[in-house]
């Protein structure tokens, strides 16, 4: 993992791996197609040093008492 911007409106980015993202659309259901998608020219996508297809995790802090954080999954597109 790269250095990404450290600022506390930032949260952590994750590229997942080959097996991660198989994973990820078996166990969700979901084409990648289907995902929300996120800019390669967006910071914390650069920092990450993500390319075009590959799949982000976006881990937010939930404002819900106890959960601790909350992942949201991007496609990066150009």
């Amino acid at each position: 993992m790269t250095a990404r911007p450290e600022h506390v409106l930032v949260p952590r980015h994750e590229v997942l791996s080959d097996e991660e993202r198989e994973k990820f659309f078996a166990s969700s259901g979901l084409r990648p197609e289907q995902l929300p998608k996120i800019s390669a020219g967006d910071p914390a996508i650069k920092a990450e040093k993500a390319e075009e297809g590959d799949v982000v995790r976006i881990l937010r802090k939930s404002d819900v008492g106890g959960r601790g954080e909350v992942a949201y999954y991007r496609i990066v597109v150009e």
